[in-house]
């Protein structure tokens, strides 16, 4: 009988844990983008200029002009 009592209080502590974790996991999640961006690593303009450069969606002349005003 004692046996269960112990089961039931690990079972009980195990799901405290994980529920513990999972919070933390959620809380990490919704705040990784809200960090990255404050640090100042997100992308640059010029990084986003190059990008729509590379994908055809600006022409050399347009990709010139906006990267000598953002510089």
């Amino acid at each position: 009988m004692m046996a269960w009592g112990v089961l039931s209080l690990l079972v009980g502590l195990l799901l405290i844990f994980l529920f513990i974790l999972g919070v933390a996991a959620a809380i990490k999640w919704l705040w990784k983008d809200r960090s990255f961006a404050a640090s100042g690593e997100g992308e640059t303009p010029l990084h986003v200029l190059k990008k729509r450069y590379a994908r055809g969606e600006i022409g050399k002349e347009e990709y010139e002009r906006v990267k000598k005003d953002i510089e």
